[in-house]
């Protein structure tokens, strides 16, 4: 009979695009929803690690994953980055300054506002001090080299919103390449299943270790190549926190 760690070894195989991974493992750990949330909240509370560095190191190495996805030295790569309100959108918000730096036409396609005094939000505010007005309409899409999908995070769990979902389907639409940052927008990171619908991804860079949905039967046509980014957790924590077994 096939074990969980069977699939686990044919999900690995069945992502490979050829990129180089960043901050990878051969064995990567896996997270339930529970545990990962786990894993930041401990990080901030008991090594007192602040949450605005673990989400710019996220940044930073997603980041990585995206200028490997395309070439912006020429300046004419055109980036759209789909943020959401939490955390997850500032993440994205933090990518937009990094492509921007990096010489890449960058728009932030913005849905919803970051809560007030909150790390997305001190990001949104460096990303518009630098010029990078997020705009609501979305025909940015149109003929973007990448798409970073930023939107919507693990801690998903339940059905998306209509004005969400509107989005997805735009993203889903477009022809160039889709990263999704953490996890594809829409989909269950517990059981791998959309929850009304997902982004499908070129690629997924994931933080600190898979997902356990990552793992589902079907879960690899939404999440495209998998890449784990190291964003500075103490390796002791995550392996505490971690599943002993992925399912």
């Amino acid at each position: 009979m096939e074990t969980c760690w069977d699939a686990f070894r044919v999900c690995q195989g069945s992502v490979d695009s050829g990129m180089r991974p960043i901050h990878e493992s051969h064995s990567p750990l896996v997270f339930d929803r529970a545990g990962i949330r786990d894993v930041d909240r401990r990080a901030i509370e008991d090594y007192g690690m602040n949450g605005l560095v673990l989400m710019e190191n996220a940044a930073s190495g997603a980041s990585q994953l995206a200028l490997e996805l395309l070439d912006c030295d020429s300046g004419t790569s055109k980036v759209v980055i789909a943020c959401g309100p939490g955390n997850n959108g500032g993440d994205g918000y933090a990518m937009a300054r990094h492509l921007h730096n990096a010489g890449c036409s960058v728009t932030i396609l913005a849905q919803g506002e970051p809560r007030s005094g909150s790390d997305a939000e001190t990001n949104a505010h460096i990303a518009m001090s630098m010029g990078l007005e997020p705009v609501e309409d979305v025909r940015v899409l149109a003929n973007a080299d990448l798409v970073v999908d930023a939107l919507l995070g693990t801690g998903l769990d339940r059905p998306v919103n209509e004005a969400i979902a509107k989005v997805i389907q735009a993203i889903n639409e477009t022809t160039g390449r889709t990263l999704a940052v953490d996890v594809p927008s829409g989909l269950d990171s517990n059981t791998g299943r959309p929850l009304g619908t997902a982004v499908r991804a070129t690629a997924t860079a994931t933080f600190v270790g898979w997902k356990s949905g990552f793992l589902a039967d079907g879960a690899a046509a939404f999440t495209g190549a998998l890449h784990v980014v190291d964003i500075g957790i103490p390796m002791a924590l995550a392996r505490l926190l971690c599943l002993k077994e992925p399912c």
